[in-house]
């Protein structure tokens, strides 16, 4: 018979399902058989002497670089305590020889079940593949990834320690830590989960209306207040003399209702995360007006992190976790494995969304909704590194929007928010302590230089603000 129905056959019932047996539709069921043949595919190459070898100088090479941005100052820092006492200063942070033992030793483990929420968006690829390439149970977890709605939800199950560990809008650890919105509970970032991966994306009626300056009364989605996504569009507005209080609305939307928003016309566009965008173009109901790559090339959205007491309380098990989602980071970043990833979470229980739109997402060759075909290969990328800056540009447009009040030490909170800052301590105990600043970095956002050092000043210098 036909893959469809079998109902000549004696030794299984006719339960007008997929041939399988099990209830779902044929294209489900392509998509799983894709999806666990792509999974195997990349477990073998996770399983070689070569990935395994890459991933754990990947891993080394991500704390050093959270240590020193500057590659000047590293390399001052190596010659003046040596190769020995810089990788013991690393260990102190996080030991990888540990880790690798822990893989081994299940007993080190704390908690060994947790539950970890997710968004059903690109920008989640690290933590969520990690679950059916097995990164998780490698370092003796055994971890539930469970879909969740929205960011709000994501909030409150992180809170009310529903989840153990959850995918995070990058500034939401900061809000939640400032009491912002909820009430305050000091959070992590562990690290970035992704890079770039956004876009501004327009209904098809606006196709010649691409100056944002003739943009007054227009709708918008974001998907959170304390998003990226917020940040960044009202930067963009802003500069280009649109003032997102009063002459636009902006509108909280989850994710994954923002097409169907924008197919209805109760939006006119949307800053929002991937696939969402591609799937705009793909159901032929907008167009890709700016990636946000192009906005500030390199800006972290997505984050993984979880409660600082978390951590206080299972620091085993958050390094095992840290070393699972890192190496499926490190699988991430290699294109030639991206066409694969698309199809392992590409089925229901991941993204649910066409492995077409995933594969033009994370290989940078898509159609713009304009008649064109683009070739972006960085339009979405997964750097780890939590950078401290990076935080301190949050703060500052936290601020600029009237969220903060009053004076803020960005530096302080950033430092307490975005991991990897006790190493500062531990180099300060071995003699070497950092000069101002040094763990930090310039950024560049719209062609204007953002400084880290003068976080309060940049805040204050915009026209357009909230500033009381």
């Amino acid at each position: 018979m036909s893959e469809f129905f079998d109902p000549y056959n004696a030794d299984r019932p006719l339960m007008m399902k997929c041939s399988c047996g099990r209830d779902h539709t044929l294209a489900d069921h392509h998509a799983e058989v894709n999806a666990d043949q792509a999974a195997a595919t990349l477990r073998a190459r996770s399983e070689t002497a070569d990935f395994e070898a890459y991933s754990n100088e990947f891993i080394e090479a991500t704390l050093v670089k959270a240590l020193f941005p500057q590659d000047d100052m590293r390399r001052r820092f190596l010659r003046a305590v040596g190769k020995g006492t810089a990788m013991a200063a690393i260990g102190s942070v996080l030991p990888l020889a540990s880790l690798q033992a822990m893989a081994q030793d299940k007993n080190a483990l704390e908690k060994k079940d947790l539950k970890i929420g997710f968004i059903p968006i690109t920008c989640a690829t690290p933590l969520i593949m990690a679950h059916p390439l097995g990164f998780y149970s490698k370092q003796g977890l055994n971890v539930e990834v469970t879909k969740t709605a929205g960011w709000a939800l994501v909030r409150d199950k992180m809170l009310n320690k529903e989840y153990d560990a959850s995918h995070f809008l990058s500034p939401m650890p900061l809000a939640i830590s400032l009491g912002l919105g909820s009430n305050a509970t000091p959070m992590n970032v562990a690290t970035i989960q992704n890079i770039n991966g956004q876009a501004i994306t327009l209904s098809l009626k606006h196709k010649d209306n691409r100056d944002p300056k003739n943009w007054k009364g227009f709708k918008f989605g974001i998907p959170f207040e304390f998003s990226m996504h917020n940040f960044l569009l009202r930067y963009y507005l802003a500069e280009h003399g649109i003032n997102p209080d009063t002459d636009v609305q902006l509108r909280v939307i989850p994710p994954a209702e923002m097409v169907a928003n924008l197919r209805a016309g109760n939006i006119d566009g949307f800053l929002g995360p991937d696939p969402f965008n591609q799937r705009a173009v793909f159901d032929e109901v907008g167009f890709i007006h700016v990636l946000t790559k192009d906005l500030w090339n390199g800006h972290p959205c997505c984050a993984f992190g979880t409660s600082t007491e978390f951590i206080q309380k299972n620091p085993n098990t958050f390094a095992a976790l840290y070393r699972a989602v890192l190496t499926a980071a490190a699988m991430a970043r290699k294109p030639e494995n991206r066409e694969l990833i698309a199809k392992v979470i590409a089925p229901s229980q991941y993204l649910n969304q066409p492995e077409a739109v995933l594969t033009q997402v994370l290989t940078g060759k898509f159609a713009d909704g304009l008649g064109k075909i683009q070739t972006v290969p960085d339009r979405a990328d997964f750097d780890p590194m939590p950078w401290q800056s990076m935080a301190v540009w949050m703060l500052t447009q936290m601020k600029r929007w009237g969220h903060i009040k009053g004076d803020v030490n960005y530096q302080q909170i950033a430092e307490k928010v975005f991991l990897i800052t006790d190493a500062r301590k531990h180099m300060k105990d071995l003699g070497m302590p950092f000069t101002a600043g040094s763990g930090y970095t310039k950024h560049k956002i719209m062609g204007k230089e953002f400084d880290p050092a003068k976080a309060d000043a940049y805040a204050k210098g915009f026209a357009i603000n909230k500033l009381s």
